[in-house]
């Protein structure tokens, strides 16, 4: 089956594909680009590297824009799982949702309308489990972006290694968030992943930060070779 797979540059969405690409044939990736930095669908830091993560990947990317208005920004998906469908012929898409009833919802139904079978391979997982098998099968995350206490703008360009999961155990554990970020508590970008012919070199950055409330902006990146 051929599947398009929903990409934010996350880690959620780029594990989710390489768990489809172990069961069946990835197509492409499916980015949108929300101009609403307060999107509820859509993951926004850094998003125009997008498409030096497919470069790095090897997968056409389907980028599609949208305002970010609350539902109405479901047309926008709609439209973008079209293109991808008359592109590349994916008879299904993939995401990385994890917890979100809201966002794994919708997804669905606009799947069920097109006539895609939708696929979560991370749904319900353990999010320990999860997080322990990121970092051994080779993924290399850093956290993007913090949105919640007590996480302060020395968390912002950390990887996310087994010392960093220890500390956020101990953090999800004292502050009840969740271990992977879900909840909305801190986002991530992945410089490499096991499927990646090259990594990404991150060169120059910027820091937005107030009040547990902040954003790393690379600012320049470049492939290099793994």
């Amino acid at each position: 089956m051929k599947l398009g797979v929903l990409f934010s540059g996350g880690k959620d969405s780029l594990f989710a594909c390489w768990k489809a690409m172990q069961k069946e044939e990835v197509v492409c990736l499916i980015t949108i680009v929300s101009r609403n930095p307060e999107s509820y669908m859509f993951h926004t830091p850094n998003i125009c590297l997008a498409a030096l993560q497919a470069e790095a990947a090897g997968f056409p990317l389907v980028e599609v824009e949208t305002a970010g208005e609350e539902e109405t920004e479901l047309l926008d998906l709609e439209r973008a799982l079209l293109a991808a469908r008359e592109r590349y012929g994916i008879e299904g898409v993939v995401t990385g949702a994890i917890l979100s009833v809201y966002q794994a919802t919708r997804v669905q139904r606009i799947c069920r309308k097109l006539g895609l079978w939708c696929f979560n391979p991370l749904w319900l997982a353990d999010q320990e489990a999860y997080m322990e098998e990121l970092i051994d099968a080779g993924f290399t995350v850093v956290i993007q972006g913090v949105f919640s206490s007590p996480f302060d703008d020395s968390w912002l360009g950390r990887e996310i290694d087994h010392s960093t999961l220890d500390e956020l155990r101990a953090i999800a554990r004292k502050y009840q968030v969740t271990l992977t970020g879900e909840g909305g508590e801190f986002e991530t970008f992945v410089t490499d992943a096991p499927f990646f012919a090259q990594r990404i070199a991150i060169e120059e950055t910027s820091k937005v930060y107030r009040n547990h409330n902040g954003v790393l902006r690379i600012e320049r990146a470049r492939l290099v070779a793994k």
